[in-house]
């Protein structure tokens, strides 16, 4: 019997299913599938974003005048965010050199390297995971590619403490990640009464468990996603709708109304109807920039969330920045 194979709500690309013979569909046909997080998507507009705002601060010269190349690991995740880094380029009408897909399970991507290489981009947006993007850096590094500014997409590039013992610690300074903020990172006072308080209990928790080192961007949504079912969704789906069937917790998440500051994310959550292109997204998610400055990751866009000025561009030190 024909079953779909689907990405769940966990994911940070677009939720799709897929009938073995390779069909797929969103999840506006999906009535028990609602994701708080951000999509895909909405991850690559923002990275390009961010770089045509900092071109002639950081860079010298317009956005437009700016070589960009895109490099995605070919599943459902890296393929939307490469979609949204292409689609902000376009309407921007900023140039993207080198558009590429590789496969994940990809043992080398030397050749990857020396089109990158040939294709001179001044800036580099990538999206994979920890094994090919480990796999990538280093042969990058071998191969002489040269860049002026490096930002990858959540995931792997999210894990930071994962990406120092990789690649080395000193290796990664002035890279970039775009991801949903890590809850621990934001600024208190933009958020409802108790909201920090949860955010503390998570990071108590965290610690316990794990020690010291970097918090990522997925230990905040876990928690935050388990939370809003938990808070949220089940204490009306209880009571009004007769339990916690699949029918009752989906009629309660569509009557879900949190506002901006609700939730230790920072945004608020409220997902869009049946029948909607994005049924079942949240309308009101948000991803930031985040850059490793001084060792650790600090968020540097959008200004209004910033903590502190990006430097953008890689430092002189690092192996990988165009000098």
């Amino acid at each position: 019997m024909k079953r779909w194979t689907c990405w769940p709500a966990s994911t940070r690309a677009p939720t799709r299913c897929r009938w073995p013979s390779g069909w797929t569909r969103s999840t506006r046909d999906l009535q028990y599938v609602f994701r708080p997080q951000p999509t895909g998507d909405q991850v690559g507009k923002l990275s390009v974003q961010y770089i045509a705002d900092y071109a002639q601060e950081k860079f010298g010269k317009p956005a437009k005048d700016l070589r960009l190349a895109i490099i995605y690991e070919d599943g459902p995740y890296g393929t939307d965010v490469a979609s949204g880094n292409e689609a902000k380029a376009r309407e921007l009408g900023l140039s993207v050199v080198l558009k590429e897909a590789y496969s994940a399970q990809a043992p080398d991507l030397s050749s990857l390297v020396t089109k990158l290489r040939a294709a001179r981009p001044d800036v580099l947006f990538h999206t994979g995971y920890n094994p090919d993007i480990a796999l990538f850096l280093r042969q990058a590094e071998e191969g002489g590619l040269r860049v002026r500014a490096y930002l990858g997409h959540g995931a792997g590039h999210s894990q930071l403490d994962k990406l120092k013992g990789n690649i080395g610690a000193d290796r990664v300074e002035g890279f970039h990640t775009v991801d949903p903020a890590a809850a621990q990172l934001l600024d208190p006072t933009g958020l409802r009464p108790g909201v920090w308080a949860m955010t503390q209990e998570m990071v108590r928790r965290y610690r316990k468990e794990f020690g010291e080192g970097e918090i990522a961007p997925l230990v905040s949504m876990g928690f935050n996603n388990l939370g809003i079912l938990l808070i949220d969704v089940l204490p009306r789906a209880i009571p009004k709708y007769g339990g916690w069937s699949p029918d009752a917790i989906a009629r309660a998440a569509r009557e879900t109304d949190i506002p901006d500051g609700g939730t230790i994310m920072g945004y608020g959550v409220k997902f869009y109807p049946p029948g909607h292109r994005f049924a079942g997204q949240n309308e009101r998610a948000f991803p930031v920039v985040d850059q490793v400055i001084g060792g650790r990751f600090q968020i540097v866009y959008p200004k209004s969330l910033a903590q502190v000025r990006p430097a953008v561009l890689l430092p002189r030190s690092s192996p990988l920045a165009l000098q």
